[in-house]
């Protein structure tokens, strides 16, 4: 009779980095979940533990196209989240977002799932407002190299709250902040990522620009708490939600902390600022703490802590 009661949640783009850890969380819960992923940016490696459990069931699928399964709940998390991948293939970033969102929304509304947007603090683009709160509505190039990702996830936002208001749909949006830790990608080319790689392989660290631009960083134990309590939030608050840590540094304090993480000798290097850089990004994140009572908890020096030992595990 228990797993009757089970809940059965569907996470696209579950073998991604946070996806896994979502699938895995949601286990933890006694939950059913199906993962979802066409493992473009997701590994197999990142949910091969979980394949023992009879109540975990991984799906091949694209959700640019139609997904047909009987769910309780949904958490949209499918589309590449780093600059190297989304601009591999900047139309099928954009599909992935908007085609997915639709789908994911029609299969929503056909079963009356609740259903979980997973946005960006992208959708703010280069703000002029700072910290950046919900209610600010953004400054992104609509043309620029990142426009597939930033308007993809803004076109998705409208989406949902437009089956909300035309359908009643009980949707949640959450605006992720930068996020790291454990089965990231090594060559995703996010930050974190690519410091902690070079400072382990001793080679040089290149800071874009000055190093002056800053980041607040998240440790994906605390964003998977943050995203199961907004779906648990109360029925009438959709959002959108920052999650995100509002400590702040800049990019080149964040590679001193990676140096001595990694016990590393590297030296910085200096290189050019890619086109439509945020030179800051910080979240507002009153509404979370208000609503869901969600703080991140692990700082920055633990997380890397941990992310170094992944990659050095990695590395072999």
């Amino acid at each position: 009779m228990k797993d009757v009661l089970r809940k059965r949640i569907l996470v696209t783009g579950g073998a991604g980095f946070v996806g896994s850890h979502l699938c895995e969380r949601l286990l933890e819960n006694s939950c059913d979940v199906i993962c979802v992923d066409n493992f473009f940016t997701g590994r197999k490696a990142n949910i091969a533990h979980l394949m023992g459990s009879p109540y975990f069931e991984v799906m091949r699928h694209d959700v640019c196209f139609p997904l047909y399964v009987e769910v309780d709940e949904i958490y949209n998390l499918a589309c590449p989240a780093s600059p190297v991948h989304y601009q591999h293939d900047p139309v099928q970033t954009t599909k992935t977002s908007v085609h997915g969102a639709i789908n994911m929304l029609g299969l929503a509304k056909r079963t009356g799932a609740k259903i979980l947007q997973a946005s960006t603090s992208e959708v703010y683009g280069d703000p002029s407002v700072h910290p950046q709160p919900e209610s600010y509505w953004g400054n992104v190039n609509p043309i620029g190299p990142r426009s597939c990702y930033d308007e993809g996830k803004r076109c998705a936002e409208t989406l949902f709250f437009d089956y909300s208001r035309q359908y009643g749909l009980p949707i949640k949006v959450v605006r992720i902040f930068n996020t790291y830790g454990p089965r990231m990608h090594p060559n995703d080319g996010r930050v974190v990522s690519n410091f902690i790689m070079q400072a382990l392989a001793g080679e040089p660290i290149t800071l874009y620009g000055d190093g002056s631009q800053t980041r607040s960083f998240c440790y994906v134990d605390d964003l998977v708490d943050g995203l199961m309590r907004m779906m648990a939030s109360p029925d009438g608050f959709l959002g959108p939600v920052n999650l995100g840590n509002p400590a702040e540094f800049k990019i080149s304090e964040l590679a001193e902390m990676a140096i001595k993480a990694t016990g590393s000798l590297s030296k910085l290097v200096n290189a050019e600022l890619p086109q439509d850089d945020p030179k800051q990004r910080q979240p507002d994140i009153s509404q979370a703490v208000e609503v869901l009572q969600w703080r991140p908890r692990i700082s920055l020096e633990d997380g890397l802590v941990k992310t170094v030992d992944y990659f050095r595990a990695l590395r072999g």
